[in-house]
């Protein structure tokens, strides 16, 4: 066990510590709340249901007469108060362990009945002078998560922003996560996400990752940010950062959606993203970025290596998804083989810097502004140098919402527009979104499928039919002939129950 004090001088001070908690806290968590009449027990029950609701004026009632209260939140949250609690027998008819496999418990005079939580977080409170004190005594894995949310706190108070709210925004498909975070009317983001370390290793002593070329710190997300806003892009402003421990205080960029309220794609947002590609493969880049004071970043190269193992992924996870078995030896050389083709026509294509995830999650449509401003970039940390066709790919054939054969040519046609390039040749980038498209398709079946087999996230499933129908429809260029005879002969391309 693990001990924290912290010292409540105002009902503030409480709502802060209740939001600290809040975000440390996941499913199967009990928080057992000690000390006498008056503490502050309910008013920390309550900061913490509001902070997890992300609704500071939510109707949070005590439940000392109906002895629980549920709330159905982004994680369900039952609070109890076993103040009239006849006996511990009475906790499994309030349904305690129910509580338990689903969500999150608070729970007020957790003395009625001790036994029943001896694993619990336990937070005391108790009178100080003319404030309270709250210590915290919590088991090893629960309190590493109450220490890094403190640490979090810590971060914010440096930068000027002690009483900020906290609330959770989202966790991405990656070990980031989000926060909002709101000062005298102020909206930030906060990032957390700490170094990659304790990878499993898959090839030659590496981690997936690294050979992805996927970002290892918040350190590449500072220095691509910074060099695309120099270049006259939109991506957050840095307001503070503690580099070691993965920690951004950034610029809130709106919350307008890419997208319409029914998921459906706005040609005209669409036709803007394509310029503003247009625009940054027309610029030169310097090969390293600002980050700090005697730092500065280098973006990876997005090798042969890296596209190799996220193609790859279609024979780890979506094979065995759709066949119920591995792939041959057979299948993985000639798919190596096919693929090695490929890279090789990909390494003669015009190169750029490639944001890699440019679609319609990473977008924010900023409507009162104008030209380049008025798209959002947000998620450019695991931005490579590589065949700039890679990103029209990404963003005509966007995986969250399925792009008609019609739109996907007046983007591509919105981009050539916008190339003013004398070296910029057409039929060049034609082949090379081609095979940067079925390379990103590719990868995707797996991932997702990834996503729901390891990471618990089976909705992902659902965008399956939608990846197979493009690779269907970018399989038809000349350049990907032997690739598409390959897919069709293993069945990639067929549909399953999902």
């Amino acid at each position: 066990m693990r001990t924290f004090k912290r010292f409540l001088a105002d009902a503030r001070a409480t709502d802060r510590l209740g939001d600290d908690l809040a975000a440390a806290l996941r499913p199967g968590d009990v928080v057992a709340l000690h000390g006498d009449l008056g503490t502050g027990k309910s008013t920390l029950a309550r900061a913490i249901i509001r902070a997890i609701a992300g609704d500071r004026e939510l109707e949070v009632p005590s439940p000392t007469f109906t002895l629980v209260q549920s709330y159905g939140l982004r994680i369900p949250i039952h609070h109890f108060d076993l103040y009239r609690l006849s006996g511990p027998d009475e906790l499994e008819e309030l349904g305690l362990s129910e509580a338990l496999s689903e969500g999150i418990v608070l729970v007020e005079w957790p003395e009625q009945a001790p036994a029943a939580f001896t694993a619990a977080i336990r937070v005391a409170l108790r009178e100080s002078g003319d404030s309270r004190e709250a210590e915290i005594e919590a088991p090893a894995g629960a309190a590493e998560r109450i220490a890094h949310s403190l640490v979090i706190r810590g971060f914010l108070q440096s930068a000027g922003r002690a009483d900020a709210q906290r609330s959770y925004l989202l966790g991405d498909a990656s070990i980031r996560a989000y926060e909002t975070v709101t000062t005298d009317g102020e909206r930030l983001i906060l990032m957390d996400a700490p170094e990659r370390r304790d990878e499993p290793l898959v090839r030659n002593g590496l981690p997936y990752s690294r050979i992805a070329r996927l970002a290892q710190s918040v350190t590449a997300f500072v220095g691509v940010a910074n060099a695309l806003r120099n270049a006259g892009f939109s991506t957050p402003r840095i307001l503070a950062q503690d580099l070691e421990r993965g920690l951004l205080l950034t610029e809130y960029l709106g919350d307008e959606p890419f997208l319409g309220r029914e998921g459906a794609p706005f040609p005209e947002r669409y036709l803007a993203a394509a310029g503003l590609l247009a625009a940054l493969h027309e610029r030169t880049w310097p090969e390293r970025f600002p980050v700090a004071e005697g730092l500065d970043y280098a973006p990876p190269r997005y090798d042969r290596s890296a596209l190799a193992i996220e193609a790859e992924l279609l024979l780890d996870w979506y094979l065995p998804h759709v066949k119920g078995r591995a792939a041959s030896t057979g299948e993985r050389q000639e798919f190596s083989r096919l693929w090695s083709r490929l890279f090789e026509r990909l390494e003669r294509a015009e190169q750029s810097l490639v944001l890699r995830d440019f679609h319609s999650p990473n977008i924010i449509w900023r409507e009162e502004k104008a030209g380049l401003d008025r798209l959002g970039l947000v998620d450019v940390q695991d931005a490579v140098w590589g065949p700039g066709a890679y990103d029209m790919a990404s963003l005509a054939l966007d995986a969250r919402v399925t792009i008609p054969e019609p739109l996907e040519r007046s983007v591509l046609d919105a981009y050539y527009a916008g190339r003013r390039s004398p070296h910029f040749d057409r039929t060049s980038f034609e082949e090379a979104y081609a095979i940067t498209a079925a390379q990103r398709n590719t990868k995707l079946l797996g991932i997702f499928v990834r996503l729901s087999m390891r990471d618990c996230k089976p909705f992902y499933l659902h965008h399956l039919p939608r990846i197979r129908a493009y690779l269907n429809r970018v399989l038809a260029h000349p350049a990907l002939t032997e690739l598409g005879a390959f897919y069709r002969e293993q069945g990639f391309l067929d549909g399953e129950a999902e």
